[in-house]
C-alpha cells in the first residue's frame, strides 16, 4: 500500500456521538477495575488508548462492545439519526491470548466467521471477500491450515482479517501489533491509515510511536480515563 497521511482530525464538537458511556464503574471481587468513566466516541474518531498493565484497558473495550456489563452505568449506541440503537457494525480484534489455538478451525474459517450475520450476500461475493482479505493478510499459503499450526503473528493476521472482512463502520483493535514481525507491522500502519479516512477506530497499544501520530484522540486508562490534548508521536504515561 502507498503511504498516505492521516486525515486531519475534525473537532469533537462537530462530530456525531456514536457510542456514549455514562457513569461506568466495574468492580470484581471487591476490586475496582474501572471507576467514574464518562466518554463519548464520535463518528470517525481515531482513538488511541494506552495505560499500565492491569489498568482496565481491555475491560473498557469489552464494555464498549457490550461483551461485559458494567457494575453500574450505561453504554448507549446511536444510529446516524442520533437515535439509540440496539447494535452497531463493529469489527473486533481481541488480544491473541484470548483465543484457544487448539480449537479445530482453519484460517479461512476464522476469516469467514467475520461475515456471520451478513444477510443477502451471494456466495460468490462472500468467497471473493474471503480470498481478498486472506491475500491482504498475506496468508494465502496458510488458508487451509488449522490455527494451531500457525505462528503467533500469523494467527494475529487471521484475527485481523476477521475484524476487517465485513467492512464495519467501527474497528476495535486490542494490541494489534502483538506478535507481528516488523515488515507486516509497517503494512498494518498503512492499512490503518487508509481505514482511518472512513471509519471510527478505537485502538489499544503499548507501542504509540506511530499510532500516536495517526490518532486524533489519546486516552490513558488507569482504572479511570484521562484524555490527553497533545497530538505528538510520544504519548506520556499521564497528562499532568
Amino acid at each position: 500500500m502507498n503511504q498516505t497521511p492521516a486525515p486531519n482530525p475534525v473537532p469533537s464538537a462537530q462530530k456525531q456521538v456514536l457510542i456514549g458511556l455514562r457513569d461506568i464503574n466495574m468492580v470484581r471481587e471487591n476490586r475496582t477495575i474501572l471507576r467514574d468513566i464518562c466518554l463519548d466516541i464520535h463518528r470517525n474518531d481515531f482513538i488511541a488508548i494506552t495505560g499500565p498493565n492491569g489498568g482496565g484497558k481491555t475491560t473498557l473495550l469489552r464494555i464498549i462492545l457490550r461483551l461485559l456489563t458494567p457494575t453500574t452505568g450505561t453504554v448507549t449506541y446511536f444510529d446516524p439519526e442520533g437515535m439509540a440503537a440496539d447494535r452497531l457494525p463493529i469489527g473486533y480484534l481481541p488480544q491473541k491470548n484470548m483465543i484457544d489455538s487448539r480449537f479445530p478451525i482453519t484460517v479461512m474459517e476464522v476469516v469467514a466467521s467475520g461475515l456471520i450475520g451478513a444477510k443477502g450476500l451471494p456466495r460468490e461475493e462472500k468467497d471473493e471477500k474471503i480470498r481478498e482479505i486472506i491475500e491482504l493478510m498475506e496468508l494465502s499459503s496458510h488458508a487451509r491450515q488449522s490455527i494451531g499450526e500457525l505462528s503467533g503473528g500469523q494467527l494475529q493476521r487471521a484475527l485481523l482479517g476477521r475484524a476487517l472482512i465485513s467492512s464495519p463502520e467501527i474497528l476495535v483493535l486490542d494490541e494489534p501489533l502483538s506478535y507481528l514481525d516488523k515488515r507486516f507491522e509497517e503494512r498494518l500502519y498503512d492499512i490503518v491509515r487508509q481505514l482511518a479516512a472512513e471509519k471510527t477506530i478505537i485502538l489499544v497499544s503499548h507501542e504509540m510511536s506511530v499510532i500516536g501520530g495517526m490518532a486524533g484522540r489519546h486516552l490513558i486508562v488507569d482504572h479511570t480515563v484521562h484524555e490527553c490534548s497533545g497530538h505528538h508521536h510520544f504519548i506520556p504515561s499521564d497528562c499532568r
